[in-house]
């Protein structure tokens, strides 16, 4: 994790950080697996097996002669359509992975699995989907497009773009979006490969009713940024909002709201925003073993709203 600033230490960078994940990779795969405890990286990458589970999912193919599996996700609404995502079966990172992830400066978290706030995020959509009708939304750092693609196929909305710095986790994306095209009905979806410093996107500029993202405040460095991009896509006319949901994770998620003070938005922060979520994180808070190593500060995701 990166240090405070009271701590005498300094800061890691993103990229070192992805070094040390892409170690713990590689040391998984040694014969002395034990080694992984002397990383002291438990808090980099806190994946659960199964995390909240609020949106039912089963395997339907593993190609063993790839990383890829096939997944199908049924959306908890009555006669919505199943979704049917590709994405990685294993949460291990090649080499290959970080090399592309240090020359686009992202992070690698996308790729390596479907993280436990995207779940959230999804079921908390499709939970108040009349709010996203006929409305443009647009998902950053998506990840394989969970959330994303089920505000496409559950809520009637106008336009859905789902969005990741990374090149490789927008194949993934695009991939998705045509196997699940036909539960879209009229909704016009896509996906974009978009860095949060990007500054050729002026056709994106003040358009989107709702920006949504999920567990994206890990790295710091990437905060000023984050912010910047969440005001350029929040339309200026009439209401729009942006929907995060993050842990805490010590200071992370403060300094992130800092910037987005810095912005001239305005946030609020609830910590019980569903039932269901609630009663599955005390569950996990009185030691369910579904969830071995629940925290609440690094596993419990907030809900953030931001507004003009």
């Amino acid at each position: 994790m990166e240090n405070n600033s009271n701590s005498a230490s300094p800061k890691p960078s993103a990229s070192s950080l992805r070094w040390r994940i892409l170690r713990r990779a590689v040391l998984s795969r040694s014969k002395n697996p034990e080694d992984e405890s002397q990383l002291g990286l438990k808090l980099i990458s806190r994946k659960a097996a199964k995390g909240f589970n609020l949106i039912p999912c089963q395997l339907l193919h593993h190609d063993h002669e790839s990383r890829d599996a096939r997944f199908c996700y049924t959306l908890p609404i009555q006669g919505c359509p199943k979704l049917v995502l590709t994405q990685r079966m294993d949460n291990n990172a090649d080499l290959s992975d970080f090399e592309i992830c240090n020359r686009h400066n992202i992070d690698n978290t996308g790729l390596v699995c479907q993280w436990p706030s995207e779940d959230v995020l999804a079921y908390f959509c499709l939970s108040h989907a009349d709010m996203f009708r006929s409305k443009r939304v647009i998902e950053l750092g998506s990840g394989y497009g969970l959330a994303g693609l089920a505000i496409a196929a559950a809520t009637d909305a106008l336009e859905v773009v789902i969005s990741d710095g990374n090149p490789q986790v927008v194949d993934y994306i695009l991939h998705n979006i045509n196997t699940n095209c036909e539960a879209f009905g009229e909704t016009r979806v896509k996906s974009m490969q978009l860095h949060w410093n990007q500054k050729e996107v002026s056709n994106l500029s003040h358009t989107f009713d709702f920006v949504v993202a999920s567990d994206c405040t890990f790295f710091k460095e990437f905060h000023k940024d984050l912010a910047r991009i969440t005001e350029f896509l929040l339309k200026k006319e009439g209401p729009s909002e942006a929907i995060f949901f993050n842990p805490r994770r010590g200071n992370s998620l403060d300094k992130f709201l800092e910037e987005i003070e810095e912005t001239g938005l305005v946030f609020s922060i609830t910590e019980i925003y569903d039932t269901e979520i609630w009663k599955r994180h005390q569950r996990f808070m009185n030691g369910d073993e579904s969830w071995p190593g629940y925290e609440k500060d690094h596993c419990y995701p907030l809900l953030i709203r931001i507004t003009r």
